[in-house]
């Protein structure tokens, strides 16, 4: 059996056609991995997924994930969360961002289910990470690696509260939350990818706060310019959904925003993530000498 796999840019991004991950064997499941390390983000038209279907696809990948808010409120078994935005609902996931990097091991992919698609609007976007590192000059490459950024739960109890209108069961589940997890975690801002060798710039988005060791002043002209940087449409793709497309992506190596244009339209999906590991910077890590089968032919 041989897979499609259909670049959607020159950056980041395939779909792949030709496979159902319910039923497929591992060798053509590798494939698929295999295409989603080297395109960060692929895409499966018209997958069709039912709930349980897509927590099956998901074990496939790793351990599903459970929610930080999730497992505060006694949740022991994963489960799919539901994001629904409409007229009451506005959207929420407009700013780039890579989930949950204000714990010490921040998911490793991500797989999304399109339910209700807007007539108009509402697509994701991705940015390629590995492709922002790469654009950078030698000299600021040379500069980033080593460093270290702390990410912070700030921005998450800030949603919870915002949500919560304030009430008091709000800021109970955000003092839960506090208790339960630093409110500082470091990452370093250059990562090194476990599977391939290649180096990420790892921002995060709002829980990203400063680089330690430096002032505020100049971590943030750095982490400015930075932000501006990774926005770069070169590094990007863009998907438009249809009913019962499936996204899978690499939550190591890219950054991801949801387009807010389809508001006040309906707009549901369904999402898992897959529990990752402790970033790490490896400054002798070669990516021609790491993750191999990742070149390997993409015939199963």
């Amino acid at each position: 059996m041989t897979i499609e796999v259909l670049p959607v840019t020159n950056s980041i991004g395939a779909e792949v056609r030709g496979v159902d991950l319910r039923t497929c064997d591992d060798t053509t499941f590798d494939a698929v991995r295999r295409a989603l390390h080297e395109h960060q983000v692929i895409f499966l038209r018209g997958a069709q997924l039912d709930p349980e279907s897509h927590l099956a696809v998901a074990r496939r990948f790793g351990t599903p994930s459970i929610f930080p808010l999730a497992r505060l409120q006694g949740a022991t078994e994963p489960s799919l969360q539901v994001i629904t935005d409409g007229p009451d609902s506005p959207p929420t996931a407009e700013m780039w961002h890579t989930d949950v990097t204000w714990i010490s091991t921040p998911p490793r992919y991500a797989l999304l289910c399109g339910e209700i698609v807007p007539a108009a609007g509402g697509d994701t976007l991705w940015a390629s990470m590995t492709a922002a590192y790469d654009a950078l000059s030698p000299t600021m490459q040379e500069m980033l690696a080593g460093l270290e950024i702390e990410h912070t739960t700030d921005s998450f109890v800030d949603s919870i509260l915002e949500r919560g209108g304030g009430s008091s069961e709000a800021r109970a589940l955000a003092d839960r939350l506090n208790d339960a997890y630093p409110r500082v975690v470091r990452h370093p801002l250059v990562r090194t990818h476990p599977e391939n060798g290649r180096r990420i710039l790892f921002i995060g988005g709002p829980s990203m706060d400063r680089i330690t060791g430096m002032r505020r002043d100049e971590s943030d002209a750095l982490l400015g310019f930075l932000r501006n940087h990774v926005t770069d449409e070169r590094f990007q793709c863009r998907w438009r959904w249809t009913a019962g497309d499936l996204a899978i992506w690499d939550e190591r190596s890219t950054m991801h925003r949801a387009a807010a244009d389809h508001f006040p339209q309906h707009r549901t999906v369904r999402r898992i993530e897959i529990d990752g590991d402790r970033p790490y910077f490896d400054r002798d890590a070669h990516p021609a000498a790491v993750g191999e089968a990742d070149r390997a032919p993409l015939n199963a």
